[in-house]
């Protein structure tokens, strides 16, 4: 994905700072929209033709958590980078929660920054490679069939039900990333309840039983946030 496609929204109350990233993202080639607060960010976004999002977490008239949320509710793939002046682990937890792709705390390098949004934007595309056609996902060295439920590798398919494989296609959809619990939870099984929860685990476990032939591939726990699935291939 050429830069010449990317519309950022830079969502950054300090004018002076918003100011200078503008100019660098701008000759970086990023055709970039700066906003003073969350307000003016969300107007902004509602126009459409956005691509990226950079977000300062503390704002004047709507602060950052809740922008990304309300922009997480219109477009859930739409890649984001949080800004803070902060370096507590709550915030990156809560943050990641209503949808980061990653944190950069401040003061950070241009080139720092750079290096973050050429990784974001390579990590939704690597998404969006993942799945062939008609949800059909490559993982590793299976190949795993949404709609007829099954997953193939070398000669041997394994039947899946109908939450094992919407669960295993949130998670190829958002390969070598962080699918969040909340999310995974609410777009099955309908609620974020505990008993809820548990059950999630249990497919989990299924599935990285089911995953076990490929050694490049791994299912891992990411503690407070959800789960990635992996792939070294």
């Amino acid at each position: 994905m050429g830069t010449d496609n990317i519309k950022i929204l830079l969502a950054e109350d300090d004018k002076n700072l918003g100011n200078v990233l503008k100019s660098y993202l701008e000759v970086k080639g990023y055709e970039t929209t700066l906003c003073v607060n969350g307000q003016e960010a969300w107007n902004t976004y509602e126009k459409g033709g956005y691509g990226f999002c950079i977000v300062d977490v503390m704002m004047p008239v709507k602060d950052g958590f809740t922008l990304v949320k309300e922009i997480r509710e219109k477009d859930k793939n739409i890649p984001v980078l949080f800004l803070t002046a902060k370096s507590m682990q709550e915030d990156k937890l809560r943050g990641f929660e209503v949808g980061a792709d990653d944190y950069l705390t401040k003061p950070f390098s241009m080139e720092e920054l750079l290096v973050r949004i050429q990784a974001i934007l390579r990590r939704a595309n690597e998404r969006r490679g993942g799945e062939i056609q008609n949800n059909v996902f490559r993982i590793g060295e299976y190949i795993f069939d949404f709609n007829r439920q099954l997953l193939k590798i070398n000669g041997k398919e394994q039947k899946l039900t109908s939450k094992e494989a919407a669960l295993l296609r949130l998670l190829a959809m958002n390969l070598n990333d962080v699918l969040d619990r909340s999310f995974a939870l609410k777009e099955i099984w309908n609620d974020d309840s505990y008993f809820n929860a548990r059950s999630m685990d249990v497919y989990i476990t299924k599935l990285r039983k089911f995953l076990k032939e490929d050694k490049t591939v791994e299912l891992i726990n990411v503690h407070g946030i959800g789960f990635k699935l992996v792939t070294n291939s």
